[in-house]
């Protein structure tokens, strides 16, 4: 039981005690003025009978005498009874005072004792609290080390699962699939819009979110319909707080298996203003766009590859691997080759063909390819062919990609067969013959003015221990999807947006086709998907990454998305082919 809250019983019986003392002090000085009184009383009265022994001498009339007695004596009598009733109170006082006191210290004992009982049974009960308290201590840390190996294992469980999910997804040829939610931007809700703020608010809700790093939630909520959540599942679901660098970790691995002699391809699909261009080459400045490797936070896909092939390259033995770049755009269904140049040596944008070759492949015929020796090399080159990438604003974005750029990035690898892939370091190639074309190797095969851009291919040398292998990186930033409504474009822009949705509509056909088994697969219907025939339904490690809006104003364009994504995922193309050595060839 807890002690009353207020005054302590101790302070009230100090205060008590005091005010009997008080009493005390007072009756006590009553007292002896009383007595003071009656001393001098007396001294009155022995005053009075040595008058009167005096009078009598002088011999004064009896009846004086008499009478002087009587009124002195009367006098002294009242005055004695006075001091008696007076000495009687205050001796009454001191007899309650004595059992106040008597009684206040009983009380107070007993007060005493009972406080002292609830102190000690309130230190019993912190005893106990402290000893669950304790208790509760040891538990709880046993449970945090038991949810901590837990956590261990379920993220040993989880990674085996990926793993396996990843091998299932290369037997299977499926194409990986990633999803990645922007954060809201102020376009979001358009200032040109005449609407009510409410409306305002319900446009720029949130309703594309991540659940977990697999699942990706969309709160489906119409006017006069119920709200319905629909969840899809992808190999990587990102947030908007995700960075650039967590994107790009999921993307490494696949950059060591070009290294290992498998073809690479990885796409960005979304509308326009869902962060593609963002996510696979970083933040544009608005006059001119330059890559700088220091600002390595925003720096998107490209080059983040660039940059990891070459230290990848850098630990492989000199002079075993090759490296060209070259970027196109296609643009109202027309392929462009940004690196070409006029007769001053200035980079021109010149349209291309895109032809099939005798293997299969496609191939775009006097396409230049740069030989690139690091990756600021390779950035700026890419830069060059970005400043001729056409561009238009738009209602959704003020800097609106209008072509689908894909650079591509070539390693051409000189193999031992001997000491095994790569593991040569003693013998230099010279550039010159290390690069030659790979239709110059069989003089019985007419030459080509460019080389051929089909998947990793091996290319026989004019000795019995030594051939070259060629893989392929392409990095595709597709045109974003549009709702002409929603953009607002006319005119010649509104052509350009007939030519993106119609090549996007074409790389759908494609993988609807691929995903159904058909005979025949257009990837004819577009330049686009004939430029990236290799990729899409060739042996090349493809990945999809999706970027998606979280407003709730271009709910209908991020369900297209997420559609088309899941579609993809469905698509079984046969397992990935790894270029290893054939026989070696002879000279003839």
């Amino acid at each position: 039981m807890r002690p009353r809250s207020g005054i302590s019983p101790s302070f009230v019986s100090e205060q008590r005690i005091r005010q009997l003392e008080q009493k005390l002090r007072a009756k006590e000085e009553r007292i002896i003025v009383l007595e003071t009184e009656n001393a001098l009383l007396h001294l009155k009265l022995a005053e009075s009978q040595s008058m009167f022994g005096k009078s009598s001498t002088k011999k004064l009339p009896k009846s004086d005498v008499n009478c002087k007695l009587c009124c002195l004596h009367g006098s002294a009598r009242s005055t004695v009874i006075q001091l008696y009733g007076a000495i009687q109170r205050l001796k009454q006082d001191m007899k309650n005072l004595y059992s106040s006191a008597l009684a206040f210290s009983k009380d107070f004992q007993h007060q005493s004792k009972n406080v002292l009982y609830h102190i000690l049974a309130a230190v019993q009960r912190l005893q106990l609290h402290n000893e669950a308290m304790e208790t509760f201590q040891i538990k709880a840390l046993e449970l945090e080390h038991s949810l901590l190996d837990v956590s261990k294992r379920y993220q040993k469980e989880k990674q085996k699962r990926k793993i396996l999910h990843n091998s299932l997804i290369e037997l299977r040829g499926n194409i990986r699939v990633h999803c990645r939610i922007r954060p809201l931007l102020p376009f979001d809700t358009a200032p040109g819009e005449l609407v009510l703020e409410d409306r305002h608010r319900r446009l720029s809700e949130k309703v594309v979110c991540a659940a977990d790093d697999e699942t990706i939630l969309v709160k489906c909520n119409r006017p006069g319909h119920a709200l319905i959540n629909k969840t899809l599942q992808f190999e990587r679901v990102y947030g908007a707080a995700e960075t650039q660098e967590i994107v790009f970790a999921d993307v490494s691995p696949l950059l060591t298996s070009l290294l290992d002699g498998y073809n690479v391809c990885i796409m960005a699909y979304g509308q326009t203003g869902s962060g593609k261009t963002y996510t696979m080459l970083g933040p544009q400045p608005e006059d001119n766009f330059a890559f700088s490797l220091e600002d390595e936070p925003k720096l998107g896909i490209v080059p983040r590859a660039a940059e990891e092939v070459f230290r990848l390259i850098s630990e492989k033995p000199p002079g075993s691997h090759w490296i060209e770049v070259s970027v196109v755009e296609v643009y109202n269904n027309d392929v462009f080759d940004l690196l070409a140049k006029d007769n001053c040596g200035t980079t021109i944008s010149v349209k291309r063909d895109i032809v099939t070759n005798k293997e299969g492949k496609s191939d775009v015929p006097l396409l230049v390819y740069e030989p690139v020796e690091d990756a600021m090399e390779f950035l700026e080159l890419v830069q060059k062919g970005l400043q001729l990438r056409v561009k238009h604003p738009t209602f959704v974005h003020a800097h609106s990609s209008r072509s689908h750029l894909v650079v591509t990035l070539t390693i051409t690898t000189k193999a031992d067969l001997e000491d095994g892939f790569g593991d040569s370091s003693s013998q230099k190639l010279n550039k010159e013959h290390f690069f030659s074309s790979p239709d110059s190797v069989n003089d019985d095969k007419p030459t080509c003015p460019s080389r051929s851009s089909s998947p990793a291919q091996f290319l026989g040398e004019s000795t019995e221990t030594h051939k070259r292998m060629r893989t392929k990186l392409q990095l595709v930033d597709l045109a974003g999807s549009e709702c002409v409504g929603m953009s607002g474009v006319t005119g010649a822009v509104l052509r350009e947006t007939s030519f993106i949705n119609r090549s996007l509509s074409a790389l759908a056909d494609v993988l609807g086709a691929i995903s159904e088994h058909r005979s025949h697969i257009p990837y004819r219907n577009s330049k686009l998907t004939h430029l990236l025939q290799d990729s899409i339904g060739g042996d090349a490690k493809l990945l999809l990454v999706l970027c998606v809006s979280p407003s709730q104003k271009y709910i209908t364009e991020s369900l297209q998305t997420l559609g088309f994504g899941t579609r993809a995922r469905q698509v079984q193309r046969g397992q990935a082919k790894k270029r290893n050595q054939p026989g070696p060839s002879k000279s003839k």
